[in-house]
């Protein structure tokens, strides 16, 4: 996908049994913008990440990319369209060389389909795509290497490698820093600075750490008991008394 469209949730809801995990969230995203999604732990917002990128079905609400609705649609249908999503090491093949994870998702992206792995060294062009994209996460030294072998800072990088390789309009980051040490998380930050530089990408983060926020977010949205809260500039809402209540004096 290649145009530039709103990504927007209206009345979105869940629920799990008498629980209310996402509760009428009604929010837009748009191009060129990079929304933070903060709240304390439960606040839900790992929900609703799940519940734009389809893991979880909405029960009530819609998730609408321009003017396509994506209520239904299976995760694997919605990155065909656009909605991209790093997931915490769940999508690297372990024994398979860090090169051959991204070319793999190269394939999958150019529609080559599993049916060309036999021939895959005569499609040096593939090769070739996923190398870049080990360069801008900086892991051409180890592009030979099985994940298994990876540091798990090495190993998030290699997400945003896959997520990068989709081409995808969305990008949505769930604590992407997470289990990083102070020297591995400055390479993903950048990363993810030089996709926001993107005027026609759509950025959503999830993030615990308030200095990641302030450094990155365009916006931010906060969450409570599945509720959206507050909705505005860092500045502004960091500030805000109710956000310094039952989030930020609690974190800080």
């Amino acid at each position: 996908m290649t145009f530039s469209s709103d990504l927007s949730v209206t009345d979105l809801s869940i629920h799990f049994g008498g629980h209310v995990a996402v509760d009428q969230v009604t929010c837009r995203f748009s191009p060129g913008e990079l929304t933070a999604i903060v709240g304390p732990n439960g606040a839900g917002k790992t929900t609703l990440f799940n519940l734009i990128s389809g893991q979880l079905a909405a029960s009530s609400g819609t998730v609408m990319l321009g003017d396509m609705r994506l209520n239904g649609m299976s995760p694997s249908r919605r990155a065909k369209h656009g909605v991209g999503r790093a997931f915490q090491l769940t999508n690297l093949f372990p024994r398979l060389s860090v090169l051959e994870n991204v070319r793999l998702a190269v394939q999958a992206q150019a529609g080559v389909g599993m049916r060309m792995l036999v021939r895959v060294k005569s499609l040096h062009y593939l090769e070739q795509e996923a190398l870049q994209y080990l360069e801008q996460i900086r892991l051409t030294s180890v592009a030979h290497l099985p994940v298994s072998a990876l540091s798990h800072g090495d190993q998030r990088k290699l997400e945003v490698a896959l997520l990068l390789a989709m081409k995808p309009d969305v990008f949505m980051f769930d604590e992407p820093t997470a289990g990083m040490s102070v020297d591995e998380a400055p390479a993903i930050l950048d990363l993810i600075e030089n996709i926001k530089q993107d005027q026609s990408k759509i950025v959503l983060l999830v993030e615990h750490k308030m200095d990641v926020v302030r450094a990155l977010a365009d916006r931010i949205i906060v969450l409570h008991n599945g509720a959206l809260v507050a909705d505005g500039a860092p500045d502004e809402v960091i500030n805000l008394p109710i956000v310094r209540e039952i989030y930020l004096g609690t974190a800080a």
